[in-house]
């Protein structure tokens, strides 16, 4: 005798055939606010196999705890970072200044069939650093 392989309702299923449309919840699990802010930034670090790199990106969003961006260069996973992100001038009174951070790479998204980027999750260290450009010339 064959079982029977209807799945039970929900009350959802319930809802949505009486036409009440339930909204979907998204579970936040990060600690610390995102923020969307397209921040230029250098990205310096070394790949698996030893050699230095240095590329050039746009952050996609940046928190108090780490950031997102697309890198071009094969890091992995524990891969330690430095980002040096030019703060725009509208934000320090029109000077030239830099943040620089050391992170640790938490997380990758697979590239792209199209090509080698993939999206990088950073988490910050502790330490952080601002560099104007007068200092950088001194």
């Amino acid at each position: 005798m064959a079982k029977n392989s209807r799945s039970k309702k929900t009350s959802s299923d319930k809802d949505s055939k009486k036409g009440v449309a339930l909204p979907d919840f998204k579970i936040e699990r990060r600690g610390e606010w995102r923020f969307e802010l397209p921040l230029s930034a250098i990205v310096e670090g070394k790949l698996p196999d030893g050699k230095k790199f240095q590329e050039k990106v746009t952050l996609q969003n940046i928190s108090s705890g780490g950031a997102y961006f697309i890198l071009d260069s094969g890091v992995i996973v524990g891969s330690n970072l430095n980002l040096v992100i030019e703060v725009p001038s509208k934000l320090n009174e029109e000077k030239k200044l830099k943040l620089c951070l050391g992170g640790l790479t938490i997380r990758l998204e697979q590239p792209s069939k199209k090509g080698k980027k993939q999206g990088i999750a950073l988490k910050f260290q502790k330490n952080f650093q601002f560099i104007s450009e007068s200092e950088k010339k001194s």
